[in-house]
């Protein structure tokens, strides 16, 4: 697809907000770390938090983050969104179809088994996100995540595309110089960490799965002028005053939090790293932080990857407010705002006693006895609406397998795979500007309340 020249005066004015802003949210916020916990929906906080410290604790953004919202998350044409008219919403303030990544009006087609983007001149109109007005304003943006770097959530802040799936196409996007680069990045994202190597190198024997046109993307960010790394010690070893790219696994998403191989970065030092090479540049920055993986265990119904994921999320959230309140004491200058694009279907059920391991059987708060369905069967606390692990005839589940790593939660509906869930899901905010974020609002209200906070 060709992509539509933006200018700076369009960035500036075609994103006028459609909604009424309250003067609070004019203070200015220099700074913007937008964190998003992919799936990461009320059920989820809850059994993190209880899984974490118990029933009475909170995690690092229920204490440290003081304005909340709820938020709708329904995308232009379905009831329940997937994660890129979802994250599309809150980067430009547009509703879209599902599959869509920040592209407004655009109809989904899929690529070609070959990854042949079909999308085609004329079908949508690039919406202008904050990470490419951030840019326009002289700030230094950045996105990070713990999937794929072109995956729908890190794609919505940088590429504008018909369909997720065309992750040929959204990686050529943030090559600064290269065929289908999107020129409103100016000179380029300067920090941009997660996986998918396969998608920014040529294929062949060795990289199935890589680029059908051939192109070494790693390379031209190189000749680019990037730092490029693509080992946790590399990505130490950058320095402030180059843009920086790491790709920390060659084929795929970056490994659980449980699995994690040492040569791959946590999320909170990617994002530590993230904000000492942005916030080098004194016109501020703009960063946006996935915790992707959340949602990967949902969908295969592993809530205590889920958690775990979710714990690992809120590490890096208690990382940023403390780096930041260093850089920036009290916050005057900068604003955190975190929140889900989506909900699942997990649901904590079954009375279990207090104290018990949200990840357990259920067990009677009276006695501690395990607790037995309709039909004599013990079952656990947290439980699917719908997915793969659907027994026709259900038989007694182990304390021991029940809790261990990669037990698979049992379903009501039989799913493939897991789904989103339509619900409302939580938002947190901190720093200059986040009083308005409160009540009930659309998703797309974020991105006015953010661009509003920081002048944008």
């Amino acid at each position: 697809m060709t992509l539509r020249r933006i200018t700076p005066l369009l960035l500036a004015a075609c994103c006028t907000a459609a909604v009424s802003i309250p003067a609070a949210a004019q203070q200015q916020a220099k700074n913007i770390i937008f964190f998003l916990g992919d799936g990461m929906g009320p059920t989820t906080i809850t059994a993190a938090r209880i899984h974490r410290g118990g029933e009475d604790s909170l995690l690092h953004f229920e204490r440290l983050m003081e304005r909340t919202a709820r938020i709708k998350t329904y995308s232009l044409d379905y009831q329940t969104t997937d994660s890129a008219p979802s994250m599309g919403a809150y980067m430009t303030g547009v509703k879209m179809n599902n599959d869509v990544i920040s592209q407004a009006g655009a109809r989904p087609i899929d690529p070609t088994k070959e990854g042949v983007d079909m999308c085609g001149d004329g079908n949508g109109t690039p919406a202008v996100t904050i990470l490419e007005l951030a840019k326009a304003r002289g700030k230094a943006v950045g996105a990070i995540t713990t999937t794929e770097l072109t995956h729908a959530t890190p794609a919505s802040t940088f590429a504008h595309t018909c369909s997720r799936d065309a992750v040929y196409t959204i990686a050529q996007q943030i090559v600064p110089g290269g065929a289908g680069y999107n020129p409103a990045l100016g000179d380029g994202v300067d920090v941009l960490m997660g996986g998918g190597g396969n998608h920014f190198t040529p294929r062949d024997a060795a990289n199935p799965n890589g680029r059908p046109d051939g192109r070494d993307l790693m390379a031209e960010f190189a000749g680019a002028g990037y730092y490029v790394a693509g080992t946790r010690a590399g990505m130490m070893s950058a320095q402030p005053g180059r843009k920086f790219v790491g790709i920390y696994s060659a084929t795929s998403h970056l490994d659980y939090a449980y699995q994690r191989r040492p040569e791959q970065p946590t999320l909170a030092e990617m994002t530590g790293k993230a904000i000492d090479l942005l916030s080098k540049n004194p016109n501020g920055f703009f960063l946006m932080v996935e915790g992707g993986k959340i949602d990967h265990a949902l969908h295969d119904t592993r809530a205590k990857h889920a958690l775990e994921e979710t714990v690992a999320f809120d590490d890096a959230l208690a990382l940023a407010v403390e780096r930041m309140r260093a850089i920036d004491p009290g916050l005057q200058n900068t604003l955190i705002v975190l929140t889900a694009d989506h909900d699942h279907t997990m649901q904590i059920n079954g009375y279990p006693k207090r104290g018990n391991p949200i990840t357990d059987i259920v067990r009677d708060y009276a006695t501690g006895e395990p607790r037995k369905d309709a039909d004599g069967k013990t079952f656990t606390t947290l439980v699917f609406g719908n997915g793969p692990n659907r027994p026709d005839v259900r038989a007694d589940v182990d304390s021991v397998v029940a809790q261990s790593d990669d037990y698979h939660q049992e379903t009501g509906v039989h799913k493939s795979s897991e789904t989103h869930g339509g619900g409302d899901v939580k938002l947190f905010a901190t720093g200059a500007g986040s009083a308005p974020f409160k009540g009930t609002i659309e998703n797309t209200q974020v991105f006015h309340l953010m661009k509003a906070a920081a002048g944008l």
